[in-house]
C-alpha cells in the first residue's frame, strides 16, 4: 500500500442509517447533529475526537419511550 494515500484521521461514525430524529435533531444512525455531519470533513481531528467521545451519551435520548400503555394508564382519570 502506498503511504502517500494513507490518511491518519478519525473515521466517520456513519452507519448509513440517515434519519434525523424529529425531537432530538440528531441522526438515529450515527447520533451526530446535522451541523456535525455537514462539517465533518472540515473538522480538526481534535473536534472529531470530541464528537466521537460524546456520541455514547446521546444514545439514551433516542431510546426513551414516549407513551404506550403505561403512559395512557397514568394519565387516564378512569384508569
Amino acid at each position: 500500500m502506498d503511504d502517500v494515500w494513507k490518511r491518519d484521521e478519525i473515521e466517520s461514525p456513519c452507519i448509513k442509517i440517515c434519519v434525523i430524529h424529529p425531537a432530538e435533531r440528531i441522526c438515529t444512525g450515527c447520533l451526530r447533529s446535522i451541523d456535525e455531519i455537514t462539517q465533518w470533513s472540515r473538522m480538526t481531528p481534535a473536534a472529531r475526537r470530541a464528537v466521537m467521545e460524546d456520541l455514547p451519551a446521546r444514545a439514551p435520548r433516542l431510546r426513551q419511550r414516549r407513551g404506550g400503555r403505561a403512559a395512557r394508564l397514568a394519565t387516564d382519570p378512569q384508569g
